[in-house]
């Protein structure tokens, strides 16, 4: 049996809040638990939204709350760079590969052009639309026509007309056809940026990680990365998405949900303790909302304690 190896990998596109410590602290205590190691990983993929004061806040807040990892950016470890902007070699190694399989094509399709057409819209609970291959039949000569035109190309991979299946530790058995909810899929952007699809298979895989815990938002996302594990011949880990934690207006909480920030919480005077208490008690590991220590919920954590449904939170709670 492999050792647990879990990770969290956030984004430094703002400051951290309240459900990026909800999902930090489980990943961390489901690692924990299980006597297995912890990953940091700043996933600063996209250049236009990822900030390196905002990376450095979420090592300062990570800490503050009481959580550690053995490998991370600030510390480093045998599986680095811990950060995806130093890792854009790999995702390249990646590409070339699935095109050595012939598995990638370039696309000139504009997103205008497939919100065009209703058929392609999102399934309920997707954000992606689907994209039906318009640009994989392209010869030659239409693609080298599309280019002297000043079109940038983004990369497609050919996805089978087949369910990829799987059982999430909270969730339960998911299932989805790729070709009928998002199709062929992006893997690199037309500025060169990889997807977070692919970098997150790579990241995952490279570092060893068999165990991910993440927000229920990304459960829809996961066959496609099945995907990539398979034909990049890859082990996938297994997976738990937990339930969102939403504002008052019923929305998964994000960066408008400033009061919610850790900083703002910090602020006002709130302890790391009280936060990880009241964390700990929606998520039904403490029969009471009342601050405790994070890792005094080592020993009596387990992930079927959680919930599927989206939970509601507000400062008054706090």
């Amino acid at each position: 049996m492999r050792q647990v190896r879990g990770r969290f990998a956030p984004s430094p596109s703002g400051e951290m809040h309240l459900g990026n410590a909800w999902t930090a602290l489980l990943a961390w205590l489901a690692a924990r638990h299980s006597g297995g190691e912890m990953i940091l990983r700043i996933e600063d993929l996209d250049p236009d939204r990822s900030r390196p004061e905002h990376a450095s806040q979420i090592i300062t807040d990570l800490r503050w709350l009481g959580l550690d990892w053995d490998e991370g950016p600030d510390i480093g470890g045998p599986y680095g760079p811990y950060t995806q902007d130093e890792r854009r070699h790999l995702y390249d190694k990646a590409i070339r590969k699935l095109t050595e399989q012939g598995l990638i094509y370039s696309c000139f399709c504009s997103r205008a052009q497939l919100h065009s057409s209703p058929t392609l819209a999102p399934h309920a609970g997707e954000t992606e639309w689907r994209y039906p291959g318009t640009c994989r039949l392209l010869t030659e000569q239409e693609r080298q026509a599309w280019l002297e035109q000043g079109r940038r190309p983004l990369r497609r991979i050919v996805v089978p007309n087949r369910t990829f299946s799987f059982v999430d530790h909270i969730q339960g058995a998911y299932q989805q056809n790729l070709q009928a909810v998002s199709g062929d899929f992006v893997v690199q952007r037309s500025d060169g940026v990889h997807a977070y699809q692919l970098a997150v298979v790579v990241d995952d895989a490279l570092m060893g990680v068999t165990q991910v815990v993440r927000g229920a938002d990304l459960l829809g996302s996961t066959p496609r990365q099945l995907f990539l594990y398979q034909v990049l011949e890859l082990t996938p880990p297994s997976f738990a998405h937990v339930p969102l934690l939403c504002g008052q207006d019923g929305q998964r909480l994000s960066k408008r949900h400033q009061a919610l920030s850790l900083t703002a919480l910090r602020q006002q005077g709130i302890s790391p303790e009280t936060i990880v208490g009241y964390l700990a008690w929606r998520a039904g590991l403490i029969k009471r909302n009342e601050a405790v220590a994070a890792r005094d919920l080592i020993a009596g954590f387990s992930l079927t304690l959680l919930g599927k449904d989206p939970i509601a939170v507000g400062t008054n709670e706090l």
